[in-house]
């Protein structure tokens, strides 16, 4: 049987969520340093990873903004003054879509409850609700105000559930007048589509440099061949320039990612090299810039090539070892699910987790998969998506 070392040293050791989203309860006991979640599409792989995020921010209004944005999940109503307001659908946030008062959500360690975020649907104190003229006309009369209360160790803290998204600020911190909110940990996202330039130039900045820069231009040069292989890598260009006709479209202008090719003079949009490195630079870019947090990458097999998928993954596995960085990451390929195989067991400092999601009587439950099984599963190609 292979043995790893145990990484003391994770946020997240093991995990359960209970009452969010499609997750009526779901309760996994072994989290890596990079885990891969592989599972049906509609299974619940994203949702996981939303709740993972949430997690990270404490349930940070812009979190959830963000999150719920995303899915286009708001609604639309009248202040006092009968102006339209939209705020995010806090709703979709809970199993079934459905909240009244002792509604409830919770994410974080399966053992060690103190790290658990819970958040629970509650009844705003009248005097609280007469302190602002913030709520939506529809709850304005009622004596119980709908609130969300959030937990986190030893903190409380409430939200109105329905406000002005402008003044979110006055009410998104502890009861006892302090601004501060418990610790965040830090959490960069992937999607299945591309960094944008805005954000890839942000990350840019902080390696620039620096010796995580040379990891990004080394990522870029797993699809190099004799025609194409990067030997630097820049970000240029203005973020916002003085003075632009309006006829120009955005896409001439701001920062964007150049690359040196060997044996070339002029430099040639990163873009132009492809979708698959745009996302090997943008993963490799985000992996160099965070320390000490999480990762989270939806679809992470888009635009990666069958052929270079263990050594993709023998990269994130090193970097996220090197920087004490978490990674979550989904996929319903086969050959991403093989690659990341093969990495796990060519590491011998860290360990990579599969984990197989499925639903059953609208369940979902985890399938771990031990090195051991995940040899033999990418040995002899027996199916574990």
């Amino acid at each position: 049987m292979t043995i790893r070392p145990t990484d003391t040293a994770l946020k997240l050791p093991d995990l359960n969520v209970a009452g969010f989203r499609g997750i009526e309860d779901l309760s996994i006991s072994r989290l890596g340093r990079v885990t891969l979640f592989a599972g049906k599409n509609g299974v619940g792989k994203t949702t996981l990873l939303e709740a993972i995020q949430l997690y990270a921010a404490r349930c940070s209004y812009d979190e959830v903004e963000r999150l719920l944005d995303g899915r286009e999940e708001f609604i639309t109503a009248e202040d006092e003054d009968g102006d339209e307001v939209t705020t995010v659908d806090w709703e979709a946030l809970f199993h079934g879509r459905h909240l009244s008062v002792g509604s409830y959500f919770s994410i974080g360690p399966r053992e060690n409850t103190e790290q658990r975020l819970t958040v629970r649907a509650v009844s705003l104190a009248e005097d609280q609700s007469k302190q602002t003229d913030l709520l939506i006309r529809e709850y304005a009369s009622n004596d119980e105000i709908p609130a969300l209360e959030i937990e986190f160790g030893s903190e409380k803290w409430e939200l109105p559930l329905l406000y002005h998204v402008r003044s979110r600020g006055r009410y998104n911190r502890l009861p006892n007048g302090k601004s501060r909110l418990p610790p965040v940990i830090r959490c960069e996202s992937l999607g299945p589509g591309l960094l944008d330039n805005s954000h890839v130039a942000k990350l840019w900045d902080n390696v620039a440099l620096t010796d995580a820069e040379n990891q990004t231009v080394q990522a870029l040069n797993l699809l190099s061949n004799k025609y194409a292989e990067a030997e630097r890598i820049a970000v240029i260009g203005d973020e916002r320039p003085s003075r632009v006709p309006s006829r120009i479209p955005s896409r001439f202008y701001g920062r964007r990612a150049v690359v040196k090719l060997k044996g070339q003079d002029d430099r040639v949009p990163l873009k132009s090299l492809g979708d698959g490195a745009t996302r090997l630079f943008g993963v490799a870019l985000v992996l160099a810039d965070i320390q000490d947090g999480f990762l989270v990458v939806d679809e992470v097999e888009n635009g990666i090539h069958h052929s270079i998928q263990r050594d993709f993954w023998n990269m994130v596995i090193k970097t996220a070892h090197e920087n004490s960085t978490q990674v979550f990451a989904t996929t319903h390929s086969w050959d991403c699910v093989k690659g990341f195989a093969q990495a796990a067991i060519d590491s011998t400092e860290v360990e990579g987790t599969l984990i197989r999601l499925e639903r059953s009587d609208n369940r979902i439950r985890a399938i771990e998969y031990s090195e051991d099984e995940l040899e033999v599963a990418a040995k002899q190609h027996i199916e574990v998506r």
